[in-house]
């Protein structure tokens, strides 16, 4: 079973930062466009931030727009997200996505492949 691995989450104060990473298990995801999605507690999971593979271009959600930078490095097939000036509502599971092709999809079921998720915590 391919995976997608996450990493880097924690516990920080408002306005901190922390960084994610993503990578696969066993395949290169070189060509896939990469996504990260958030759910916080009571709350449906929610689409954060996409690149593309062919032109790395970026897609983010509006909440985050400004504090947050998604990278990729597909000679690691690792993504990464820059999480800076947090906030308490930023506090979510994290979850790295990974579907076929370059268009840009913020709904859950448009993903192939999902990691375990990894827990960010802000607090105030």
């Amino acid at each position: 079973q391919v995976q997608l691995v996450e990493s880097g989450g924690g516990l920080v104060q408002a306005g901190g930062s922390l960084r994610l990473s993503c990578a696969p298990s066993e395949r290169t995801f070189s060509s896939y466009f990469m996504a990260w999605f958030r759910q916080a507690p009571g709350k449906e999971r929610e689409f954060v931030v996409g690149i593309r593979s062919s032109n790395s271009r970026t897609y983010y959600s509006d909440s985050v727009k400004g504090r947050f930078t998604i990278s990729r490095d597909n000679a690691k097939s690792t993504v990464y997200l820059q999480m800076t000036t947090l906030k308490a509502e930023d506090t979510a599971v994290y979850y790295c996505a990974a579907r076929s092709g370059s268009l840009v999809y913020t709904d859950t079921s448009s993903y192939d492949y999902w990691g375990q998720g990894t827990q960010v915590a802000v607090s105030s």
